[in-house]
């Protein structure tokens, strides 16, 4: 079904896993194309309420595939940038209706970062390396994370981060927030199937609407805020007719 993912639905769950581990799941945009084609599958599907995106093998992703954007040069096959996962995916996830939960099992560099940041909750397997690399390259960092990374870790750890491409390890990107959990290698799939499943056990509707409030909330002023989880509860309750017991 797909070439560069792995997909499976259990218990409500769908599990996205990218699937290059001989190269650590660097990106290509038909791994990209996979991702958003695997999330629209879900989108709607009432069987699914939670999803969790990890790697397959030894890394989560290690950045752009050099070797293919070697071989790929302007103009020729399937241009990184042109692709949905690049244009559009990072606002589809913050608008998406059921929680996004990110396992990094492995190195997650550059794009591994950026395609992170717009996930609902990140948990990281003890001791991975992460890190905003894109200046050594020569390119900007992308996939919305001039925006995500500031308000995720506050703008003068971002600038550091990125101005200076230093890698890091999941200890300290939760002393700074980039992650919200750090467990063992061996856990991780464990505590983010855990995390999915309580999601899974909440009211759909109110995930989704409690999801945009909170997104929509972050320009709006406390009265605007207020203003809006009146209209985000009237519509719960247009698409929950029946009272709570």
């Amino acid at each position: 079904m797909y070439d560069h993912i792995l997909f499976d639905v259990t218990d409500g769950i769908a599990t996205i896993t990218l699937n290059r581990p001989e190269v650590l799941n660097a990106y290509i945009p038909a791994m990209g194309e996979d991702v958003v084609s695997a999330l629209d599958r879900v989108r709607d599907d009432d069987e699914v309420r939670a999803v969790i995106l990890t790697g397959a093998g030894r890394g989560f992703c290690a950045g752009v595939d050099l070797e293919y954007m070697k071989n790929n040069p302007s103009g020729t096959g399937s241009k990184i940038g042109q692709e949905a996962f690049i244009r559009k995916m990072p606002l589809d996830l913050t608008r998406f209706p059921k929680p996004v939960i990110v396992a990094m099992n492995g190195a997650a560099i550059g794009v591994g970062i950026t395609m992170a940041l717009p996930c609902d909750i990140r948990i990281a397997a003890e001791g991975i390396k992460m890190g905003t690399t894109f200046t050594k390259l020569g390119i900007l960092p992308g996939l919305g994370s001039t925006h995500l990374l500031p308000q995720i870790v506050g703008l003068p750890k971002a600038l550091e981060l990125v101005l200076t491409a230093r890698v890091i390890r999941a200890e300290e990107a939760l002393e700074i927030g980039l992650v919200n959990k750090v467990v063992p290698a061996e856990s991780l799939m464990d505590e983010a199937r855990a995390m999915a499943g309580m999601a899974a056990q909440c009211n759909p509707a109110a995930l989704a609407l409690a999801k945009r409030g909170l997104h929509e909330g972050l320009s709006l002023t406390v009265a605007e805020a207020m203003e809006n989880e009146q209209v985000l509860g009237a519509e719960l309750r247009e698409r929950n007719p029946r009272p709570l017991s």
